[in-house]
Order: C-alpha cells, then sequence, then structure tokens
C-alpha cells in the first residue's frame, strides 16, 4: 500500500489567499468604513441566512425558579420561530435596588448547554466539564452583580436532535445535524444561532430588573462564536466578549477542518475572515480572551490571534476608540479566564 496521500488542504490555502476577503476591513477615512460596514454586514445577513428565518410572538413562560446562595434562577421558554423553542435560564442577583446591566453567555461545546453557564454542578456530567473549562461565567457574572441569561443554543442542552437524546448525551451537540438539515435550505448554524440570541434579546429588554441599562454577550468557545455574529449582526449589543474563539481561519478552521460544523458559513471565507467580522462591531467595546496553548488558535499559537485582533484594532484606531478594544492572553489551554475581564466589563457596562 503505498504511503503518499494526495490530499488538498494546500489547494484550499491558495485559493483563500488568491479569493479570500474580498470585503476585507481596509477602509482609511470614516466615510470608507460606513460603506464597507454596510457592505460587509449585509453581505453576513445573506450569507448567515438570518434574513430567511420567520418571526413570531416569543410567548414567554416561566416555568421554574429556584432561590440560590445570593440570586434566584428562573427558567424561562420563548419561541424564536414558528415551532422553535428556547430555553433558557435568567440569574437574578438578591436586593437588586433598581435596574442593573445585563449579560447574556452563550455556552460552547462540552457544556450541556446552558448548564455549564449556569453552574449545574448538582447534574451529573457537568462537574468535571465546569471545572475543566472554568466554565459558570453566568454564575460569576450575576456575582458581579449582573442579570444573566443562560440560554440553550440549537443542538445544546434540551435542544439536541433525536439522535443525542438522553442523559448520557448531554455533553454532546448535534450540530451536524442542523447543517444537514440547515445547509440545503439556505440557512446556517450561525444565522440561527445569532437570530436566536437576537430574540432573546427582545425578551432581555422587557425585564423590569434590565429594562433601560447595556446588555453584554460574553462566551467561551462555541460561545465565542456566538457572541461574535450576534453582536456583528445586532448593533443592540452594546458589549462583546469572545473567549478562545479569535482567530485567522486559514491556520484554525482551514487547517484544522474537522472542527464542528457550527464553524462553517457557505462563502463566508470569500468575503471575510475573523477579524473583520470583529471590525464591524466597533466602534462598541470588544475584548478577547486567548490562551497560550490553545490547540484551537492553529499551529502558530498566538500569533494567529494577535494578527486577527491587528485587523480589528485598524477600524478601532480609525474611530479613535482604540481603548475599547481588550485583549488578555494567558498561559493555559482552551479555557474561560475570567480574570481582567469583570474590571473590564464594568467599565463599560456601568458607564
Amino acid at each position: 500500500m503505498s504511503a503518499t496521500y494526495f490530499q488538498t488542504e494546500a489547494y484550499f490555502q491558495a485559493r483563500f489567499a488568491a479569493a479570500g476577503r474580498r470585503l476585507g476591513f481596509e477602509a482609511e477615512s470614516i466615510e470608507a468604513w460606513r460603506v464597507w460596514r454596510a457592505e460587509l454586514h449585509g453581505k453576513l445577513r445573506q450569507l448567515t441566512g438570518i434574513d430567511r428565518l420567520i418571526p413570531t410572538a416569543a410567548s414567554p413562560r416561566t416555568t421554574e425558579t429556584v432561590q440560590l446562595d445570593g440570586y434566584r434562577r428562573e427558567r424561562v421558554e420563548i419561541d424564536t420561530e414558528p415551532g422553535v423553542t428556547m430555553p433558557f435560564y435568567v440569574l437574578v442577583p438578591d436586593d437588586l435596588a433598581g435596574p442593573v446591566p445585563a449579560i447574556i453567555a452563550p455556552h460552547g461545546h462540552g457544556s450541556g448547554g446552558k448548564y455549564a453557564p449556569a453552574g449545574r454542578r448538582d447534574i451529573p456530567l457537568m462537574a468535571e466539564t465546569i471545572d475543566q473549562h472554568n466554565y459558570a461565567y453566568g454564575v460569576q457574572a450575576v456575582r458581579q452583580g449582573y442579570v444573566v441569561f443562560c440560554p440553550d443554543a440549537r443542538g445544546f442542552g434540551e435542544r439536541r436532535e433525536t439522535l443525542y437524546e438522553g442523559p448520557e448525551k448531554l455533553l454532546m451537540s448535534s450540530c451536524r445535524a442542523l447543517a444537514h438539515m440547515a445547509l440545503p435550505l439556505g440557512l446556517t448554524i450561525a444565522g440561527m444561532w445569532a437570530w436566536d440570541l437576537s430574540r432573546l434579546l427582545d425578551y432581555v429588554q422587557t425585564r423590569p430588573e434590565v429594562q433601560g441599562q447595556k446588555v453584554a454577550s460574553i462566551g467561551l468557545s462555541g460561545g465565542g462564536l456566538q457572541t461574535l455574529y450576534f453582536a456583528a449582526l445586532d448593533e443592540r449589543v452594546d458589549v462583546a466578549v469572545s473567549s478562545g474563539y479569535f482567530y485567522g481561519v486559514a491556520d484554525s478552521l482551514l487547517h484544522l477542518s474537522d472542527n464542528c460544523d457550527c464553524n462553517f458559513v457557505p462563502h463566508l471565507w470569500e468575503y471575510a475572515d475573523m477579524g473583520d467580522l470583529a471590525a464591524l462591531i466597533a466602534p462598541r467595546p470588544f475584548f478577547v480572551e486567548a490562551a497560550l496553548q490553545d490547540g484551537l488558535n492553529g499551529p502558530r499559537g498566538i500569533d494567529n490571534v494577535l494578527e486577527q485582533l491587528a485587523i480589528t484594532r485598524r477600524a478601532y484606531a480609525l474611530l479613535d476608540v482604540e481603548d475599547r478594544l481588550g485583549l488578555d492572553t494567558f498561559p493555559g489551554g482552551h479555557v474561560w479566564h475570567g480574570t481582567v475581564v469583570w474590571d473590564w466589563l464594568a467599565r463599560w457596562l456601568r458607564a
């Protein structure tokens, strides 16, 4: 048997180098930035299929309220499309004197959906993954005094598809099944996730504990993915934090092509890299957590992160708001660091 493999990664890398980033950020004036932003924003809506999704009444219903140490946890459901239900937790600090800022805390993989950010260590399988990834950032946020919303993304937790049902498969997701159903219909997982988060934000703005206050989105890994697309597509996101999900696609998603289907939006790389998507968030505050030994950064490691941040930084510099772009690099692997980010969030949410 031959030991030679006629592989095609180099072919795709060459295609990306030659034809990728047609709408990459290159603006050198405010007017050029406005034109670029409108064009890429429109293209992103088109490619994610978000405008194909169908509005419906949210019809919120609270199914459970549990008092915990220093906060209460509500389980709420809303409808995000006809026949599509999103369950989520609301974490509310005790003894609020008035409305406070809100944090939406989407999860990544291996989370059990909302259970990890909401700190459900009482559920079998959850304590280990929470400890491994410092995953309970929703609980960390409510202890910082924010009202926190921890949703199940499509394909996770209580939204897993048929083959992934059951408590023994809680840490699994059905992203591949979703992609197989969505892509031939012109839809994408990223678009559906961003849509659902926007519908959650509609609900967040009705809560008396939050009304009139700022709203942030924070997330690790796939939660960073959700935050990146959500903030790029919905200007109501006042502050965004992506942890463990900010790197150039050539080294990461193209080279590491076995990554989950949720990462891949047809035709997107022809128009933008990750730093360009983050540039859509400007001038709103955006923060990146990047671990120095995170294998998802690709073979060049942190350099792959810094190159994308340099693209984003040019947009913030053009708008004279470089102080609104933050970075925390730290030794370790694929985890939520959760240290300096809290002071940074307080600076922008409580201003």
